[in-house]
């Protein structure tokens, strides 16, 4: 027996094994259990500093290539006598900017782990030597005797030994949305979930009804809290697929460009260059061909994606999570609060042993809505908030939307005695004078207050109950049950006087049946419309609560997550544990809904659907969400009511707990990735006709290109246009097809051949201008107009790059403003340094005649029908 199972154990075996009793804890006893056990708190995790996390944006393999090239081609010209510093200062900011951008990213992350403290109780009220004192919870050990009553904070998990009413609100721990009523009973099952224990209270949860005493058995780490708090410790962080694409892209890259450019300083030497020159050429072909802005590019596009994710209420706590959430196939959402309202309302009302829809008008005398207002605890606040159990709270909720006035309703029935609630009767009276007589009301569980009851009120009249009205109700009862609907009774009598002994053989007798009442936790409008959504996008939602099979069933299919024939889609917690994760691993794909689950079995969930190779979603608002929003790819936090924990633990947070948001954050998030690889389609092509210029030339013997002109271009034609790209809205259709899921890649999607025969024509442009230039007009000429041509297609080919297959023409080619002004913008600095006098100089640039500018420009601009002409190709090869 471990001490996980002192829910199973009678009340004396838990006070032996703690070794306490109901007088509590010695003041010398608790101080020594203190010392040598600890105090009451949760640990934190290790703490990075902030230049740890600065050094980490270093790490990445094409950065540290790009420092290395930086640091070396200052070395080299230095020994050749003529220091070059423009590559290196380049290189260096740009990589200064990304690790900034990153570190501010992440100094946005709130500490989890710190936000599970803060639920801690402040005080609670604890027996020691005899006495009740008000203590810290730190201060609270094993063994301790806790006195609880509506309005506290469970201080530990405790062992309850006695109950008077109580209920305890548990959903930031189980999930589920009704408070737990509590009672002394052992469960039958060793398998009992947290939510099933309904002897035990813990930790961080809130007493919201009634009043207990229970022993504590387990404090701090050791709680169930406890555990939660040390997964979220324990839990590694994914990389996003993001991230993977990006870190095996830049390795790709970096070490194809290191063999060009090893490939380039061998031929110079076998040609009898100097070697020092060629290692300049080299490393001026590894800069050329590095796209060392793509980083900080790729960072300015989720940057701007997160602003226009923030319009639409999803707030972004970590940039990757934007592109992420393009890529999302699962979504593992929790019911409560997030498919769901997390507030009971009632649906449906039985009268004259007819069902009637809650939209429905009622007649406010009707006894069955007198009842349900006066066998009620619910308070109302000086601000008109409703206070007390959900369940009472939704049935008052529901007279006032029948524009009942409740004060005056009240005042007119005042309350003058009462049977309270007991769970082993399972109903609760209250009495009210009216007419010189006392009017008895009753709500409690329909199969025990039907027993009670000898006459029913049909159609404004009293008459005697009979078996046939007993069957329909019985058979009412129970399709609203199905229903996933809690079902309440309501009943009545008028009396002479106040019974002379308020127990239930006085009270609760030969009543008048009035009606029942179904409530729900009802699921949001919006929300299945959203599913419908997400699954016409190919995005499969699996519903993780902690309520009971039936609930989550009902709401699932109301929701359209199961279909009726489905039921076999639907898992609880303890079909779960019987399951080892290879099992689990094997038939996840059969399940949709998860019921009566606990925080271990939604990680469990998650690595299971990732073990398939899937980009997994979790979305969730409680504490028992966090490790597994933590241990999902993507951690979506609800910002209402969500807890500090969820949010803390998540990389986007819902501002509005909207489910359809979530939609329109897959959709931002599809147009971000398909942005970046817009950007990265026209930075690799470009940098692929540098690089294959360079090469043939060298091949051939030519200097075609200064390594100033290389920087240049790389400086005013990269970044600009490739950060507008990032602005280009969403291309039509984009909800209609597949997830790309992991296998997925910057390079898919036609994107990597197009990167080839782009980056090919874009060299055999500029190859053929100083071919032809050189014999007709000399090197220098040939040179500037090879610069003043590789230029202008660049800028040219980025309108090719607003779609992979679809035509330039089928769109409105000038509809991105943004990019319109990169281009003018880019042209211009590139025209300053060939036209400017004293500027060309510097940049070893030729004067230009009409006709040569006509020839650039012509050779330029034809990128763009040629690339049509490739792209008529590959729709016809697609299509096949």
């Amino acid at each position: 027996m471990t001490k996980k199972d002192y829910f199973l154990l009678s009340q004396e075996e838990v006070l032996q094994d703690v070794d306490s009793s109901l007088a509590g804890l010695s003041s010398k006893e608790a101080s020594d259990r203190l010392a040598k056990y600890g105090e009451n708190m949760l640990q934190e995790g290790e703490k990075r500093s902030l230049l740890a996390k600065f050094l980490d944006q270093f790490k990445d393999f094409m950065i540290i290539i790009l420092m290395a090239a930086a640091v070396l081609s200052v070395v080299v010209s230095y020994a050749e006598g003529h220091p070059e510093y423009h590559d290196a200062i380049m290189i260096m900011i740009v990589v200064l900017i990304n690790a900034v951008l990153g570190i501010a990213q992440e100094a946005k992350a709130e500490e989890a782990v710190n936000a599970l403290k803060k639920m801690a109780s402040p005080l609670a009220r604890v027996m020691r030597d005899g006495h009740t004192l008000s203590l810290k919870s730190e201060e609270i050990v094993v063994g301790d005797i806790v006195l609880l009553e509506a309005g506290d904070v469970v201080p530990a998990d405790m062992r309850l030994l006695e109950v008077n009413t109580l209920k305890i609100e548990e959903s930031a721990l189980t999930g589920e949305s009704v408070p737990v009523e509590k009672s002394l009973a052992i469960p039958n099952s060793e398998e009992s979930g947290i939510g099933d224990r309904t002897n035990m209270a813990f930790s961080s949860t809130n007493v919201t009804y009634g009043r207990g005493l229970g022993v504590v058995v387990a404090t701090g780490m050791d709680t169930e809290v406890g555990k939660i708090a040390n997964m979220l410790v324990s839990e590694k962080e994914s990389k996003t697929p993001l991230q993977e694409n990006q870190d095996q892209l830049g390795k790709w890259l970096t070490i194809l460009i290191l063999v060009i450019a090893a490939i380039i300083f061998g031929i110079g030497l076998s040609q009898g260059r100097p070697a020092t020159a060629m290692l300049l050429t080299a490393i001026s072909i590894a800069v050329a061909a590095i796209p060392e802005g793509l980083p900080a590019i790729s960072t300015i596009i989720l940057a701007l994606g997160t602003q226009s994710m923030a319009k639409q209420n999803a707030l972004i706590r970590k940039l990757p999570a934007v592109e992420t959430l393009g890529g999302t196939e699962i979504i593992c959402s929790d019911k409560t609060g997030t498919l769901t309202l997390n507030q009971m309302t009632v649906e449906k009302v039985v009268y004259n042993n007819t069902i009637h829809n809650a939209s429905e008008p009622i007649d406010l005398d009707l006894s069955v809505l007198k009842v349900m207002t006066l066998a009620n605890d619910t308070k109302l606040s000086k601000e008109g908030q409703l206070i007390g159990d959900p369940t009472e709270t939704a049935l008052v909720q529901f007279a006032l939307d029948k524009q009942l006035n409740l004060q005056e309703f009240l005042s007119a029935y005042p309350r003058v005695a009462e049977v309270p609630f007991e769970s082993d009767r399972k109903m609760m009276s209250t009495i009210h004078p009216v007419n010189n007589a006392y009017l008895i009301a009753t709500k409690g569980a329909p199969d025990i207050l039907l027993t009670r009851c000898t006459h029913i009120l049909d159609n404004g009249a009293v008459r005697p109950i009979t078996d046939t009205d007993k069957d329909t109700l019985a058979r009412l009862n129970h399709e609203m049950a199905t229903q996933a609907l809690r079902v309440l009774a309501m009943s009545y009598k008028e009396v002479d006087a106040v019974p002379s002994e308020l127990t239930t053989e006085y009270v609760e007798q030969n009543m008048v049946f009035a009606g029942l009442v179904g409530m729900i936790d009802p699921e949001r409008k919006e929300a299945a419309d959203a599913i419908a959504v997400a699954k016409k996008a190919g995005i499969r939602t699996i519903m993780i609560t902690g309520d009971h099979k039936d609930t989550a069933q009902a709401i699932a299919k109301r929701l359209g997550i199961i279909e009726e024939n489905q039921e076999h889609a639907v898992l609880t917690g303890a079909e779960l544990d019987a399951m080892s994760d290879e099992a689990l691993r094997q038939h996840v794909e059969q399940y949709s809904v998860y019921a009566r689950v606990s925080p271990e079995h939604k990680v469990r969930i998650v690595k299971a659907w990732q073990s398939h190779n899937k980009v997994v979603a979790m979305t969730g608002d409680g504490v028992n969400d966090a490790p597994s929003l933590k241990a999902a790819d993507i951690g979506v936090g609800m910002g209402i009511t969500g807890t500090e924990v969820s949010k803390g633990a998540s990389d986007m947070v819902l501002a509005d707990d909207n489910f359809k948001t979530i939609v329109a954050a897959v959709k931002e998030g599809r147009k971000v990735f398909a942005n970046i690889q817009k950007a990265i389609q026209y930075l690799l092509s470009a940098n692929l006709g540098e690089v294959m210029t360079l090469f043939v030339a060298t091949m051939l013997g030519w200097t075609i290109l200064e390594p100033i002109h290389i920087l240049w271009i790389n400086l005013v034609t990269d970044v600009f246009p490739a950060i507008a790209l990032g602005l280009e809205e969403t291309e039509k259709g984009v909800m209609t097809m597949k997830p790309r899921g992991k296998s997925s890649n910057f390079l898919s999607n036609g994107v990597g051949h197009s990167i080839i025969y782009q980056g090919i024509l874009e060299s055999l442009f500029t190859l053929g201008i100083f071919w032809y230039a050189k014999d007709h007009f000399g090197v220098p000429v040939a040179e500037t107009m090879a610069f003043a041509t590789l230029g202008l297609i660049q800028l040219f080919h980025a309108y090719n790059v607003k779609s992979v297959y679809q035509s330039l023409f089928s769109m409105n080619p000038f509809a991105n403003k943004w990019l319109n002004y990169a281009t003018i913008g880019s042209a211009a600095m590139l025209l300053i340094v060939m036209i400017v006098p004293g500027v060309n100089t510097f940049f070893s640039s030729s004067s230009l005649t009409l006709a040569q500018w006509g020839m650039v420009v012509g050779v330029a601009f034809a990128i763009v029908p040629v690339v049509e002409i490739c792209k008529i190709v590959l729709r016809i090869a697609h299509k096949k």
